[in-house]
């Protein structure tokens, strides 16, 4: 009979409720054209794509953005998925290649792409030429900071994937923290701010930044779990890496996921009760919207996991209720771009 397990309500007394942008069925249309018009994926993977509704994700992660920044968060969130969907299926020369392209195009938003380079570089170019016009300088300084270390570790990841290299559960932590593409959403929140480096960089703030990048890697991780194990391509997942280092099985993970991530709430809310810094203004009012955009971050990634049929199919909104789930059997993906998920399975 097939396995089944309970994912944990991880967010049941989160502070952040689920707030969308006013603006997201206006922005959808375009921003939803625009990856399209690229071609990257064949039209079974495409429809795949389409499913995912990653536009509904940037409007539940920036819900107080006008339109304009608020395309800008869409074609970011394009943008990091379209990588995503390659690099998993790319060795590490090949990601090295597409992380070289983003970034030059990052670097030179103005300047056309070289003949018969990655999809991707002319996507990254579109995004950041539009990006910036609505980009408050320390947003795009620290945005390309940032989205340098998320590069990278993807690239780290298809090493240790050639490799079938399987981390601890620390190390994990290290290398996931930048892979999850958690800190360039973050610095989308200050796209209409100027935060000033000693504001975000403060102790306090960027422990409070680690302990929500790590709550939505637990998040992301348990909800990807299932697909990412039927297409074999787990080794980068905390439920995996649980199961292999504390010799348990997959509910025995889930739990020790519910345990760990109620820790890192508790910790996130006290220093948000307790000790968020003063600056004076305005940069203790831009600072208090910003710690507040990183709680609804978290929510907002969890709150896309179960409305969207990436990882649950048809079945995703009663499997937010109910949190049971059917293992799926393996099958390795034959195209490049996501996996429809046949629900009935679940």
């Amino acid at each position: 009979m097939p396995e089944r397990y309970y994912i944990p309500k991880t967010l049941e007394n989160w502070k952040w409720p689920r707030h969308i942008n006013p603006y997201h069925n206006e922005v959808q249309a375009a921003a939803v054209a625009w990856i399209r018009s690229f071609g990257a994926f064949s039209p079974k993977a495409q429809e795949a794509y389409d499913r995912c509704d990653f536009i509904l994700f940037a409007s539940l992660a920036y819900p107080l953005h006008d339109k304009a920044r608020l395309r800008t968060g869409c074609d970011l969130v394009n943008l990091i998925f379209v990588y995503d969907e390659f690099s998993e299926t790319g060795n590490e020369g090949e990601v090295q290649a597409m992380a070289n392209a983003m970034m030059d195009a990052l670097n030179k938003p103005h300047t056309p792409r070289p003949e018969g380079e990655w999809v991707g570089g002319e996507i990254t170019r579109q995004f950041w030429e539009l990006a910036i016009k609505t980009a408050s300088p320390q947003a795009q300084k620290r945005f390309i900071e940032v989205y340098g270390a998320f590069v990278r570790a993807i690239v780290q990841e298809a090493a240790d994937r050639d490799r079938k290299h399987i981390r601890s559960i620390e190390e994990y932590f290290e290398l996931r923290r930048d892979t999850i593409s958690a800190r360039p959403a973050f610095a989308l929140i200050e796209l209409d701010t100027n935060l000033p480096d000693e504001a975000v960089n403060h102790p306090v703030i960027e422990e409070m930044t680690i302990l929500a990048v790590d709550m939505i890697i637990l998040d992301n991780d348990i909800a990807s779990y299932n697909v990412e194990q039927a297409r074999g391509d787990d080794g980068h997942n905390i439920i995996t890496i649980v199961m292999y280092q504390h010799k348990t099985d997959i509910q025995g993970a889930m739990n020790w996921v519910h345990d760990r991530h109620k820790g890192l709430e508790a910790k996130f809310m006290d220093l948000y009760e307790n000790n968020i810094p003063k600056f004076g203004e305005p940069v203790d009012t831009e600072l208090a919207r910003y710690v507040d955009g990183i709680g609804n971050l978290v929510r907002a990634n969890d709150q896309w996991n179960f409305e969207i049929e990436r990882y649950f199919g048809k079945k995703a909104l009663e499997i937010g209720r109910t949190r049971w789930l059917t293992l799926l059997r393996k099958e390795r993906l034959e195209y490049t771009g996501p996996l429809l998920v046949d629900g009935s399975l679940l």
